[in-house]
């Protein structure tokens, strides 16, 4: 009797249902997926350069955050078997980039997930979201993309609020070189006759987008950076006239990341470097968590530090702090270009001043420029100019509004309060106002959030100060570089 009490006063479980099909970002409704959290992706792929064919076996190491019937992982290329704490599952393909998968066993809330997925394809054959993100090259491939680029190669939790540790193991062709995220835990060697295993470990939580592969004949060389971390760049064999004015660049990364701890407070990250591809491969420069990937034609016209500034201060704003959805992406790119001023000020090629007053003075009144929010610029607009160049503006702004004590402790309070996580801009501002003890409404919805060019009150004029006649000046020197970035930049072959 004691125990049908009991029974009868128990509260009743809460029934399976699926996990959206979605995380709930506003601009990319079925990107991410609920139900559950990814912990650490394991990655194990085989790629045949020739046939750019791709097998692999992905294990994910998730928990449940509700009583699931069902779940979907974001992915692209056929899969072969799916299996969940060892049980085959039942699984479908839903649009161009949701497989959903029938638990063989009920998954209770809380409950630990072990997801093993192996997969086969073409991947430079397969289109999602209207295009192929993965790029098939003259001497391998590269997994390269913003906002997706995980489909092509690995199943995921695919949206910047779930984090996870990865490792990626690669076998390629002897002779062939696997460049990925983070450091080597052992060095390639060899498995099988004719091919060869890289391993690439990340130890810090990375957005699935931020993963990447790049495969084929390429220079690797490593160092020691000034805080002890390893560096690891890597030149694309092909890379031609461009070789030397890219190695200038690239190889001054562990000296930009020092310089750049003064601002934003301690690397993040457990290791840093970068890649330049061969040219005609990409139009953009991607800040791949721990190893940034540049298009070789960043380094047409000499060497280019800007680029490698803007990329590793991503490492802050954008990998080690996150956008909590797409809308939020001024936290990534407009203080990411505002780094290049930054740098500007500090080599002496033109202060941040003087850039705002360029940049403000570029694009007239009438320009649909301004028209573009860069708080909320829309889905098609991300990459949007106005989302850098009016990002950075606004960031300027902001810094004026607040004064430089507070806006510099605001910089390191953010990447540090956020850090191996998300935030969003709203969040942004209240740490700002309450550094600052100012109202700063104002200026965050002039600057982010109406469409048309803001007019220049006293903070903005400050822009301005021993300026002298604007028909009289000359550009700052660091112009021509950082609207090279932005150009190529605003150019994304997505």
């Amino acid at each position: 009797m004691a125990l049908a009490v009991a029974l009868t006063g128990a509260p009743a479980q809460a029934a399976a249902a699926p996990g959206a099909p979605g995380i709930g970002d506003p601009y990319f409704p079925d990107y991410g997926n609920g139900g559950y959290d990814v912990s650490h992706y394991d990655i194990r792929v085989r790629y045949h350069p020739g046939a750019d064919v791709l097998t692999g076996t992905t294990t994910i190491l998730a928990r449940a955050s509700q009583d699931l019937s069902s779940f979907n992982l974001d992915f692209a290329l056929n899969v072969t078997s799916i299996k969940v704490n060892g049980w085959t599952a039942t699984y479908a393909r839903q649009g161009d980039h949701e497989v959903v998968v029938t638990a063989p066993r009920p998954i209770s809330r809380n409950q630990f997930l072990t997801i093993v997925v192996q997969y086969e394809g073409v991947p430079s054959e397969v289109v999602a979201a209207g295009y192929t993100a993965w790029t098939k090259t003259s001497d391998g491939a590269l997994a390269i993309g913003q906002p997706e680029i995980a489909w092509w190669w690995y199943p995921s939790n695919d949206h910047p609020r779930d984090k996870a540790t990865h490792d990626i193991s690669v076998l390629v062709p002897d002779g062939v070189e696997v460049l990925s995220n983070g450091v080597m835990p052992r060095a390639p060697r060899a498995e099988i006759p004719g091919w060869t295993r890289w391993s690439w470990r990340s130890t810090r939580p990375m957005a699935s987008y931020l993963a990447f592969m790049a495969i084929g004949q390429y220079e690797i060389v490593t160092d020691t950076a000034p805080n002890g971390l390893p560096v690891i760049n890597a030149y694309s064999e092909n890379l031609a006239e461009y070789a030397t004015s890219a190695r200038a660049s690239i190889e001054r990364t562990s000296e930009v990341v020092e310089w750049a701890e003064g601002i934003f407070g301690p690397y993040p990250f457990e290791a840093m470097g970068g890649v330049a591809v061969a040219p005609s491969t990409i139009g953009f420069a991607l800040e791949n968590q721990t190893r940034s990937t540049y298009a070789a034609e960043f380094f047409r016209r000499g060497s280019d530090p800007y680029v490698v500034v803007h990329e590793n201060a991503h490492q802050w704003f954008g990998d080690s702090v996150a956008v909590d959805t797409w809308q939020d992406i001024w936290l990534n790119e407009g203080f990411a270009s505002y780094a290049e001023w930054l740098w500007s000020e500090y080599t002496g090629e033109g202060t941040a001043d003087e850039l705002f007053e360029f940049y403000y003075n570029l694009y007239p009144v009438t320009s649909s420029f301004w028209t573009v929010k860069p708080g909320d610029p829309g889905p098609p607009n991300i990459f949007h100019p106005a989302v850098y160049d009016r990002g950075a503006m606004a960031v300027h702004q902001i810094r004026l509004a607040m004064g430089d004590n507070a806006f510099f402790a605001l910089l390191k309070a953010w990447t540090s309060a956020r850090k191996d996580g998300n935030g969003n801009i709203a969040q942004l501002q209240a740490l700002a106002e309450a550094i600052s003890g100012r109202d700063l409404d104002a200026v965050f919805t002039t600057w982010l959030y109406t469409p048309t060019k803001p007019a220049l009150g006293l903070a903005g004029a400050a822009a301005a100060r021993s300026a002298g006649p604007t028909a009289t000046r000359t550009e700052p020197k660091s112009f021509q570089k950082i609207n090279a970035v932005h150009q190529e930049l605003a150019n994304k072959n997505w």
